[in-house]
């Protein structure tokens, strides 16, 4: 399945506003793809994630990556020590102490330092080289076919969801399903919500790309009677 037909799916049958999002992180060693065009200004990963889903093709390079949380957990740049020792965090208010926040760092899943020299994020639908994540916007009931439904509908079982009170974007939507293959979701977080247009209402999915085809599949066959079922009030 290419990428416009699986974006054309994804948005008809959940119904999405914007297009799913397209993430392929460039690899050190890598040079970036023909076809996207350099960002003139710095972008953090959720903005150039919320600009993707309403049509840009945008190629980021390190030093261009605007937030140095987002950028240190992507392999990009080394973590700086008010992150690192929670002290950032917690002067934004978000943690009761600067060894609650941490807490968090220490235990969000990271890319190797250097492995990663930058991320190209285009519309599903245009993307030019395969994606290692797609990200899709929606609201909690567009979102639940995905996780937990689709992830559950030929084996089973319960699901757990990865997350925590900041990196919404950049770790729970692209590094966790990247790093581990598995889909997972995002009530958003206090960068994401202060930097974006995503909407209150608005949440994430990341979706390895390796499931993609699987997880339309699956959506396919609830389309045509859960989906609508359960729309019809």
């Amino acid at each position: 399945m290419d990428c416009s037909e699986a974006s054309k799916k994804l948005v008809s049958i959940l119904g999405l506003k914007y297009e799913p999002v397209a993430v392929t992180l460039i690899k050190n060693g890598q040079l970036p793809p023909d076809g996207y065009k350099e960002v003139d200004g710095n972008l953090r990963h959720c903005q150039s994630i919320m600009r993707a889903r309403k049509g840009e093709v945008m190629w980021i390079p390190a030093s261009k990556h605007a937030c140095f949380v987002g950028a240190s957990a992507l392999g990009i740049v080394a973590t700086p020590e008010k992150v690192a020792s929670g002290e950032f965090h917690y002067n934004l208010g978000m943690f009761s102490s600067a060894d609650a926040a941490k807490r968090m760092i220490d235990a969000r899943p990271t890319l190797p330092l250097g492995s990663v020299i930058g991320t190209v994020v285009s519309p599903l639908s245009k993307a030019k080289v395969p994606p290692d994540v797609v990200v899709v916007v929606g609201t909690p009931e567009q979102l639940y076919w995905i996780l937990p439904v689709a992830a559950t509908f030929e084996k089973g079982g319960r699901v757990t969801i990865n997350t925590a009170a900041m990196q919404a974007t950049c770790v729970d939507s692209t590094i966790i399903p990247y790093l581990t293959g598995e889909i997972n979701v995002s009530l958003g977080c206090f960068g994401c919500r202060r930097s974006t247009d995503i909407a209150p209402e608005e949440m994430y999915a990341g979706i390895p790309a390796t499931k993609l085809e699987e997880v339309i599949r699956i959506l396919e066959k609830l389309a045509s009677g859960p989906i609508p079922k359960s729309r019809t009030k």
